[in-house]
């Protein structure tokens, strides 16, 4: 009998993380929901227990009275995890609802891979740079307008275990409308708040809301109740589209909802962007009887009546100086949203706005 039969290789070690597992370190959400998808189905079929990050907590969302509210709050906006790993590739179990938006893989903080599928069941594999041979930092930024629950993270063909990536960073929550939300980005590491974040070396809680920035007590409760060490607040253009507030009621309405994020900030820094410049809605009037110039004066005031009372950490820009009229038209895709491109340009006047704001230490 031969005894010199070439032995088969090992199977690459493959580890099936959930979600949850304290190696997968998630940044930008508040919890997770094991709720199943639009069909009432685990993600992963089988059984798996996949599970949706969540940007805001689902237990007082029906305060809102806003169905759509409710789907966008369940949107993965600057959602992401990292883990560092000598794995040769990565495989993901999602499932995501409709809404269009890529998955982006980092690579050391450099995109490696662009996933464009729809919404279902998916899953999907992704090679790493140098087939594992060294360990790297990998960041999986899911997608930004659908919601995304994950069954599992399986790092293949890896020497030593995956750990968490610590994140020293200042914690940094942004509020407001579809200019937060980022609708037109090239994918959701790229929209102006990933930017910002990546480039100054922030922990991003992005809580923009396409169309539903009505300053909602629960958004201003949830940022309340977020830990943060800075907050930006974009205010102005839904408020104007839609009509929902009045000269009289708006000022107050801002002031209201700054005074109880301060509730549970009395010290951080919180900056208001009023509305960037939207070409044919400057002086047109809207269903309350307000221009935007209207809205955003009204916007500015309310923040100065707020300093004058005491508050020195609260602090105005004038979204005119970020995009003025003349430069809409090379920021914008339809005369409101940022291209992919004008996103980076908002992402450099932004950063740069809120760089010189002097952030707690520590």
């Amino acid at each position: 009998m031969s005894t010199d039969a070439t032995p088969a290789p090992p199977h690459p070690p493959v580890e099936r993380l959930t979600p949850d597992d304290p190696r997968l370190s998630f940044d930008g959400i508040a919890g997770w929901s094991p709720e199943g998808g639009d069909d009432g189905a685990d993600v992963g079929g089988g059984g798996g227990g996949g599970l949706l990050p969540l940007r805001i907590p689902l237990d007082r969302l029906d305060t809102a009275l806003s169905a759509n509210l409710a789907r966008l709050a369940r949107t993965t906006a600057g959602v992401r995890f990292a883990v560092r790993t000598d794995a040769s590739s990565i495989e993901l179990e999602v499932e995501n609802s409709p809404g269009g938006s890529p998955l982006d893989v980092r690579v050391d903080g450099l995109l490696a891979h662009r996933w464009t599928g729809g919404p279902g069941r998916h899953r999907i594999a992704f090679a790493l740079p140098d087939g594992g041979a060294r360990p790297a930092e990998v960041e999986v930024w899911l997608p930004h307008l659908s919601a995304t629950r994950i069954a599992a993270v399986s790092p293949s063909g890896h020497r030593s275990p995956p750990v968490a990536v610590d994140r020293p960073g200042a914690r940094w929550v942004v509020y407001g409308s579809s200019i937060v939300h980022c609708m037109y980005a090239a994918g959701p590491s790229e929209t102006w708040p990933a930017l910002v974040a990546a480039e100054r070396g922030w922990r991003l809680r992005n809580l923009g809301l396409a169309g539903e920035a009505y300053l909602d007590p629960l958004l201003a409760r949830t940022i309340r109740d977020t830990p943060a060490d800075l907050i930006t607040l974009e205010l102005g253009i839904n408020a104007y589209i839609r009509g929902g507030f009045t000269a009289r009621t708006w000022g107050p309405a801002v002031c209201g909802f700054v005074e109880t994020v301060r509730d549970g900030h009395p010290d951080t820094p919180v900056v208001v962007l009023t509305s960037l410049a939207a070409p044919g809605r400057e002086q047109a009037l809207n269903s309350a009887g307000m221009t935007l110039v209207e809205t955003r004066t009204a916007t500015a005031r309310a923040v100065r009546v707020l300093q004058r009372l005491g508050d020195r950490a609260l602090h105005l820009v004038d979204g005119l100086t970020l995009v003025p009229v003349a430069d809409a038209a090379k920021v914008y895709a339809d005369g409101l949203h940022p291209t992919p491109e004008g996103e980076y340009v908002l992402a450099d006047r932004i950063g740069a706005a809120l760089g010189r704001i002097p952030l707690p230490r520590g």
